[in-house]
């Protein structure tokens, strides 16, 4: 199966308009921002996206439900296994940076068929005059156009590790195994969000996480990364975006770095 073909023409559509959408209200001054049930921001280019996004996919006439952070009532707890894909998106993650006209956000789609995800994007259009990354199940990874691959680097001392910094801070017995996983690194930063993972994606980075996140802040980046030769999987081990504590590795390194985050004894 071609993803690229299927599902191409679609993501590329709305990742050009939802990047016209942010850029028009970041660092604008009027972007009705407003605080969730949850305390996470929402703004207008959140909402606007996202109807945009569910518009597009109506128009194209292809079988597939939509899951949104906006819009959807339940947070998906599990593959979808149905006769119709679904696509999952996050429209403006990093809602919060965006908000504070930091660079750091994009829009986030990844597209499942019968539990699996088969097409992912990533489009951060504040960052290098508009960066995109995706990926096609068994086509390669691209950044902006040029295949991407993951670092080759062999031994964690030698690693750049990165994290969200937050969602662990509270629970001590995390906050060991991070320190532990940061301590066994050459070098290691609080980034969070996409972006980490697409370093990792790129090659910059060997290792990141994401100690607390839901489906639609994960979609497109595991596909991703696997397209470029690394290996994302929760720190269980599991290959899954449904259960949070998401890690990405070059693949290289990746039993190494969820025993440390595990604090397995060997």
């Amino acid at each position: 199966m071609a993803y690229g073909k299927k599902y191409g023409a679609l993501l590329e559509g709305i990742a050009e308009e939802a990047d016209a959408v942010a850029m028009k209200y970041f660092r604008s001054g009027d972007m009705g921002a407003e605080k969730k049930n949850d305390g996470t921001v929402v703004t207008i280019a959140d909402k606007t996206v996202e109807a945009m996004a569910l518009r597009k996919v109506k128009e194209s006439g292809l079988p597939i439900d939509v899951v949104g952070e906006e819009t959807s009532k339940e947070i998906p707890s599990e593959p979808s296994h149905g006769p119709r894909a679904r696509m999952i998106i996050d429209p403006i993650d990093g809602t919060e940076e965006f908000s504070r006209g930091i660079p750091t956000f994009g829009t986030l789609m990844g597209i499942e068929e019968d539990g699996e995800i088969v097409a992912g994007m990533v489009s951060a259009p504040a960052l290098s005059q508009g960066t995109r990354w995706w990926a096609y199940r068994g086509e390669g990874a691209y950044r902006s156009g040029k295949r991407i691959h993951v670092s080759a680097r062999k031994k964690l001392e030698e690693a750049m590790f990165f994290t969200t910094g937050t969602g662990w801070a509270k629970d001590m017995d995390a906050r060991v195994r991070m320190r532990r996983m940061a301590d066994a690194a050459r070098s290691s930063r609080s980034l969070g969000g996409f972006w980490q993972h697409m370093l990792v994606a790129e090659g910059a980075v060997e290792a990141a996480v994401d100690w607390v996140s839901k489906p639609w802040d994960l979609a497109p980046l595991g596909i991703i990364v696997e397209e470029a030769g690394g290996k994302s999987t929760t720190i269980d081990g599991e290959r899954t975006i449904y259960k949070g504590r998401f890690v990405s590795t070059n693949g290289i390194l990746h039993d190494e770095v969820l025993r440390l985050l595990r604090g397995d004894s060997k």
